[in-house]
């Protein structure tokens, strides 16, 4: 009699989880976050702590960044994910992807002269089975989903005048800290920034994404290390479009 129950259960459970749906019945690890040591090792293999790019090196190793790019593509964000592991994907993506980008047409003197000057509208990223431009995954994503003006000194243009490429993945434990110190480095280097007390010459980012920043003497004074005054005059640097390497 208990065997007959048992049975008839056993069938009752099959009958029923023959007719989920596949997408029910989650993939083992479909919930996991890539790993981002690859590309760590990768930029501190090539890159210097100044932000200058051995794209010459990083084309020998090529492979090994196809790898990370496989790691990201295969693991796509989900709503599950912190914050903190969100960002830190999506940083790390439009940086890889700029870098895979500056090698498919290398050498070149410009990130520019890629694509007619619009490299960043072109739809090519493949995340999950999704597809982005660079555009995209900072305009339309980033941006507008995390509100997070210091993402404008962690993500890279492959340009000079772009806050400097950090030579390490981003990563969500320390993600917060790493956007205060690449804040504070890059407003108080005079390569891209001249601060002083009644007048500032500051990067064009501030200019082509002012809404980001709010009252800009602002958010400059919490990491200036020159406090400016509120009534300050501002003017925007040149910025210089040639590449970011040797």
């Amino acid at each position: 009699m208990i065997r007959t129950m048992i049975l008839s259960l056993i069938f009752l459970l099959n009958s029923i989880t023959s007719n989920l749906p596949v997408s029910v019945i989650p993939e083992e690890g479909s919930g996991q976050t890539p790993n981002h040591e690859l590309w760590t090792r990768l930029l501190e293999k090539y890159v210097t702590d100044a932000g200058v790019v051995d794209y010459q090196g990083l084309k020998a190793s090529r492979s090994e960044l196809d790898d990370y790019l496989h790691e990201l593509s295969s693991h796509p964000v989900l709503e599950s994910w912190t914050r903190e592991e969100q960002l830190s994907y999506w940083i790390n993506a439009y940086n890889a992807y700029t870098i895979a980008l500056i090698l498919n047409h290398y050498p070149v003197k410009s990130i520019m002269d890629i694509d007619g000057g619009k490299p960043w509208d072109k739809v090519w990223i493949k995340l999950g089975n999704k597809s982005y431009s660079l555009n995209q995954i900072e305009n339309e994503i980033i941006r507008p989903q995390f509100k997070e003006p210091r993402i404008h000194f962690a993500i890279n243009c492959a340009a000079k005048s772009c806050p400097p490429l950090a030579n390490h993945a981003w990563v969500p434990s320390t993600l917060d800290a790493q956007l205060e110190e690449r804040t504070k480095a890059f407003i108080n280097n005079s390569a891209f920034n001249n601060i002083q007390t009644g007048k500032v010459q500051v990067s064009r980012i501030f200019d082509w994404y002012k809404q980001d920043f709010g009252n800009l003497i602002e958010f400059l004074n919490k990491y200036s290390q020159t406090r400016i005054k509120p009534n300050a005059g501002v003017e925007f640097m040149e910025y210089n479009w040639a590449l970011n390497g040797k």
